[in-house]
């Protein structure tokens, strides 16, 4: 037989979310949210990163050698915002575009590759101050009722209710403060990664169109 469940015999969390009331499920939610977009950015970034270093000094020296369908193969081998954008100047420059339409292909490989780099990032910022409105709600509704209960109780229960209240209060500001913590830490964190990502596309993009014009009697039909 199972042992009756009581406030005195739960968990920490149990007792927190039996003392926090509705609103603690409501950012129960918006946690499971923040955390499924973490975990989904940080799965994506890992597989679009690529080893600029290792990538820029292959494609550099195919170009040189004026192999540009070599590189090409190379950037198809391993797709990633970076070798997106490389591929697309290199397909132009071997049809003999101007630098121009050179550089206008990769622009606008930069503008289609970065959404898939941001992805729903921007989310987390929304739901890190979701959370901080929930928790600030959860909050209001335990002093509310917390001075109802003491306003309507006699007084040798007025401690109890009055603690009550004030338990539900802070268990939804601590909660909502921990998931609005964790999702905006999360926000900056990916942010610096999604503008580290782009800088080094332009900055590769850039690189490769000046070495492109520097070698275009080398490059082989």
């Amino acid at each position: 037989m199972n042992p009756t469940v009581t406030v005195d015999n739960m968990n920490f969390i149990q007792r927190a979310f039996a003392e926090g009331g509705f609103v603690m499920y409501v950012i129960a939610v918006i946690a499971i949210l923040a955390l499924f977009v973490i975990i989904e950015r940080m799965m994506k970034l890992k597989n679009l990163a690529v080893d600029k270093k290792e990538f820029t000094d292959q494609i550099f020296r195919m170009v040189v050698a004026g192999d540009l369908r070599q590189a090409i193969s190379y950037c198809d081998a391993r797709p990633a915002p970076l070798t997106n954008t490389v591929k697309a100047g290199l397909v132009q420059a071997m049809n003999k575009r101007p630098d121009e339409e050179v550089q206008v292909a990769m622009d606008a490989a930069v503008m289609r590759e970065m959404p898939k780099v941001e992805g729903w990032t921007s989310f987390l910022a929304v739901f890190g101050n979701v959370a901080v409105l929930a928790g600030l709600l959860g909050t209001i509704i335990g002093m509310i009722g917390s001075f109802r209960a003491v306003a309507a109780a006699d007084p040798a229960t007025k401690a109890l209710e009055l603690s009550k209240g004030i338990s539900h209060a802070l268990n939804c500001t601590a909660f909502g403060l921990l998931v609005a913590i964790i999702s905006i830490v999360a926000y900056g964190l990916f942010q610096h990664r999604i503008q580290k990502t782009e800088n080094e596309v332009v900055e590769t993009s850039m690189s490769l169109l000046n070495l492109v014009v520097a070698n275009r009697e080398k490059i082989k039909d």
